[in-house]
């Protein structure tokens, strides 16, 4: 096996993983934003995550602080894209649609992200990718609609979904500036994570947006939301995209819907048909593109 084909099958494996612990975010941020406002939700999410990845950061990479000091007005612009702005308008989509209609709008994430790859960063995409790209969406919606197109033409597109159609915005351009040169992905991340406690600190101060001390289950949300889908996730993310392509990581993204099913249905709720299809669909879908990519050079 070639280094190269090493590090595509570990980049593969971590994009998993961050897709695993998002699904696990959409399904128990339901839950703590019914304590906690949406800018609470995420200064504390980060503030409790900025220790174990600075931490990790030193070490794991033992950073060149120096070299982190040029790059950051970047880190800057990239804390305010991913770790801010999309949290803050997915966790205020989520006051205005529901689930599904979110979820839906995200579904069209990958799409977006190859468009813009190719607009912004001149990025190759090759028929078969965009086969893939076509075939996991497939699934998506037949996940989301349960089998029922007429679902669709009845989701009514509302505030929350317009919301999540900047998310899904901001989420893209975070992914495909998401490399800096010269930081390793652990540091990266870290000094994000500060640097989101130092720009909503305030806010969440005038909000008087603190712990939910007095609910056990919120606290307890908070701090797994802190640990998997904030410094897991985004630390996995960060050092596949430091790998493959935005365009390649973008079809991973459908995997949370599949995700999602499958963590509702340890929780008891049934699997239907035509979500076990579409999943099997996005499965598929992901691994095309993903074969495809690493036939075309990055």
């Amino acid at each position: 096996m070639t280094t190269q084909t090493s590090s595509r099958l570990r980049a593969s494996a971590e994009m998993v993983g961050a897709t695993v612990f998002w699904a696990l975010n959409y399904q128990i941020s339901a839950i703590v934003l019914q304590q906690m406002s949406p800018v609470g939700l995420t200064f504390w999410r980060w503030m409790i995550a900025a220790v174990p990845l600075l931490v990790l950061a030193q070490i794991i990479e033992r950073p060149d602080w120096r070299a982190v000091a040029r790059a950051l007005p970047r880190l800057v612009v990239l804390s305010l894209l991913g770790l801010v702005a999309y949290n803050l308008l997915l966790y205020m989509a989520l006051h205005y649609t529901t689930p599904v209609g979110a979820s839906l709008v995200n579904a069209g994430n990958p799409a977006l992200m190859v468009m813009l790859s190719v607009l912004l960063v001149g990025q190759h995409v090759s028929k078969t990718g965009v086969g893939g790209i076509v075939l996991s969406l497939v699934g998506v919606l037949l996940v989301l609609t349960e089998g029922s197109w007429q679902t669709i033409a009845e989701l009514d597109f509302n505030v929350g979904q317009i919301i999540m159609l900047g998310a899904i915005l901001v989420w893209s351009l975070y992914t495909i500036y998401g490399r800096v040169p010269g930081v390793r992905p652990i540091t990266s991340t870290a000094v994000q994570a500060v640097l989101v406690c130092v720009m909503l600190g305030p806010v969440a101060a005038v909000q008087g947006a603190g712990l939910p001390l007095g609910d056990s289950g919120a606290t307890i949300g908070l701090i797994v939301i802190a640990l998997l889908p904030s410094v897991c996730s985004y630390l996995l993310w960060n050092s596949a995209v430091s790998i493959v392509p935005s365009s390649t990581a973008a079809i991973y993204l459908n995997l949370i819907t599949v995700f999602v099913v499958i963590i509702g249905l340890v929780a008891g709720q049934p699997l239907t048909l035509s979500a076990a299809v579409g999943g099997l669909l996005v499965i598929v879908g992901v691994v095309i593109t993903s074969l495809a990519a690493r036939r075309v050079p990055a």
